[in-house]
């Protein structure tokens, strides 16, 4: 097998239901290995339930996951992001008393010995400071790294959780509306962030603001009602009257 198939993400014929209410429906798709992949769609589509799925967080109700040759369906999410896949912007993982370094840090040492030692003191937790401060750099988080984390503007706090990700050296990033809640101002600077954190990475990413899609993204996938609607370039998506009729509003952007 090859490298690039190695880290082809697929979820085949996925089946989804809460309570007998059909979420995702015989769903198919396929992430090529470092190309960013919107998943777009009206409200209800199942877009956050098929990240759910991708990153163990869910169990589908049929169907598989597969990374590469694994299935990886049914293992669990933390051996999926063991195996590099990992899912980003949940605000309320940052430990919020904590400086943005040493929330780097505990998920850095959630990696080593040191994980057996919850407690563990600021010298034998010294050898992190240098990878955490990469991963803050690279986040664009060098001023904020002494700055406890409750205190950060709502932008920042997403590119911390976005440094805490790309620490733990992820093969693939699952990102769930990375710029939902974001004032205008935000907006570019995130664009800008994933496009760097991307490099030699796979992204997936579900996002309502099609400026970012459109900017970003390689390949998008149009759900609706738990189906793929179409699949192609943004231009290409753009101009299906399916989806102008389903979610772009008569062509409106």
């Amino acid at each position: 097998m090859n490298g690039e198939n190695r880290r082809t993400l697929q979820a085949a014929a996925i089946t989804k239901s809460f309570a007998g209410f059909v979420v995702l429906d015989d769903l198919t798709l396929t992430v090529r290995p470092e190309t960013i992949h919107a998943i777009i769609g009206p409200n209800g589509a199942g877009k956050t339930t098929l990240i759910g799925i991708l990153s163990g967080f869910l169990h589908p109700s049929a169907g598989t996951v597969h990374f590469g040759e694994r299935d990886i369906t049914n293992i669990g999410a933390a051996a999926v992001a063991q195996l590099g896949i990992v899912r980003s912007f949940q605000i309320n993982s940052i430990f919020p008393h904590m400086t943005a370094l040493e929330n780097v840090k505990v998920a850095l040492q959630a990696r080593t010995t040191l994980s057996r030692h919850i407690f563990a003191g600021r010298r034998s937790t010294a050898i992190l400071d240098s990878p955490a401060r990469e991963a803050l750099h690279l986040a664009g988080l060098d001023d904020y790294a002494d700055s406890v984390a409750s205190t950060l503007p709502y932008g920042k706090k997403r590119a911390l959780e976005l440094a805490i990700a790309i620490s733990q050296e992820p093969h693939v990033l699952l990102l769930d509306e990375p710029t939902s809640g974001m004032g205008a101002e935000d907006v570019t600077p995130t664009i800008e962030l994933i496009g760097r954190v991307a490099a030699g990475r796979t992204v997936v990413l579900v996002e309502h603001n099609l400026r970012v899609v459109e900017h970003l993204c390689n390949r998008v996938s149009v759900l609706e009602r738990g189906k793929l609607l179409t699949e192609g370039t943004y231009e290409e998506v753009r101009a299906d009257p399916r989806v102008i009729e389903a979610y772009l509003g008569g062509g409106k952007h």
